[in-house]
């Protein structure tokens, strides 16, 4: 497989689209199989998209928008960066689910019926990025149907498209689509397996807490109070307090983890609602146990290293390329120090290209890893050579 990663800080959208397709003719010596586009909500992603699209063999081209891009050689806001893909020994196929809102097991089975591993045995080896609109909620239920609508026979990697924090409109791209309430997926055939890594740096803070009330992304009580009441309780114990009004700075560095039986899936609270609820970046089941986590910048990081050894342990060959998913919460909370994470995670990879964004949630379901939708969670994907 070949590939190369490309990126501008070009600010207007049709001229950045031409710049990256100069870069990826140049880089790759003819249009890509397959591209994947992070691009920052700023930009007009139809207009980038048209201008990027001569750039695409056959128009496969995936992406989203994104609340931080990165490459293993910059990082920032307000950017676009891509992976694109080529070879001999695979292929690439774009598929979209819509209406997640409404029915997001449908929408699974849309992006399936776009697969064509089912019906070959050219590729020994499937995979594919899903990225979804973040906002339109039911990640958990669509990662959970795709592997049913698959027979549990693809890896899956990706996240939840952003805007910066700001909670007002995500999108995903599919060809020149630009999508809301969507999911988009690649599908990727090879010869050859892909590595996907899975870390975070979290550990218990508080006593368990039992999901007493819950109503979709809305977290209503834990053991019967009020949920805004049990996080005033573990601030006082930690000599810290929350401000009702702009409770981000607490909530960055003190998010909730569903205890699973295999270590902890993270959801992070996002505000306080009038009646004392907690609006959550995904949904937490009623009757699950929790706790209150807390984690470090060292911690990040390690956890960064832990996924990119991980994903690249678990394929026989070396990596020609990587994408990298992490949590929006997580630069926020580590501001300036976030590119240590990055460097831990190019330490590990050598000299591996390497292009990601930060989302708003994280998508993992592959060999040994079944929780699928995360949040403030490391997600490596490392392609063969």
């Amino acid at each position: 497989m070949k590939a190369a990663v490309v990126s501008t800080d070009v600010s207007e959208s049709a001229e950045a689209g031409r710049d990256l397709a100069s870069q990826i003719i140049d880089k790759l010596g003819s249009p890509a199989q397959a591209i994947i586009l992070f691009a920052a909500p700023e930009h007009d992603h139809k207009s980038l998209l048209a201008a990027l699209r001569p750039a695409s063999i056959s128009g496969v081209i995936v992406g989203a928008s994104s609340a931080g891009e990165f490459t293993n050689e910059v990082h920032g806001t307000g950017l676009a960066c891509a992976l694109v893909l080529a070879g001999d020994d695979v292929a690439f196929a774009a598929s979209v689910g819509r209406d997640l809102k409404r029915d997001a097991g449908a929408a699974a089975r849309q992006i399936a019926s776009g697969f064509s591993g089912p019906s070959t045995s050219q590729f020994e080896h499937r995979a594919a990025l899903v990225l979804t609109d973040a906002l339109a909620g039911y990640a958990d239920v669509l990662v959970d149907e795709l592997t049913l609508a698959t027979a549990g026979q693809y890896q899956f990697f990706g996240g939840g498209a952003g805007d910066n924090a700001r909670f007002q409109r995500t999108t995903v791209f599919c060809g020149e689509e630009v999508l809301a309430d969507a999911a988009v997926a690649l599908e990727i055939l090879s010869s050859k397996p892909l590595g996907v890594g899975v870390s975070h740096g979290w550990e218990p803070a508080s006593r368990p807490l039992r999901v007493t009330e819950a109503d979709g992304m809305r977290l209503i009580s834990l053991d019967g109070l009020p949920a805004v009441e049990v996080f005033e309780e573990h601030a006082e114990t930690i000599g810290n307090s929350i401000d009702r009004e702009e409770p981000i700075p607490f909530f960055l560095h003190n998010i909730l983890g569903i205890e699973t039986g295999a270590g902890y899936r993270l959801r992070v609270p996002l505000a306080v609602l009038p009646d004392g609820s907690v609006l959550c970046a995904a949904e937490i089941p009623v009757g699950a146990v929790v706790r209150i986590m807390r984690t470090t910048h060292a911690s990040a990081v390690e956890a960064a290293e832990r996924a990119a050894d991980a994903a690249v342990s678990s394929m026989p060959s070396r990596p020609v390329a990587a994408l990298f998913f992490d949590c929006v919460a997580t630069r926020l909370r580590m501001g300036e120090h976030f590119e240590e994470e990055l460097a831990g995670l190019q330490g590990r990879l050598g000299p591996v290209p390497v292009a990601g964004c930060n989302t708003h949630g994280q998508i993992a379901r592959a060999e040994g890893q079944f929780q699928g939708f995360h949040n403030c969670t490391a997600v490596v994907c490392v392609f063969p050579e």
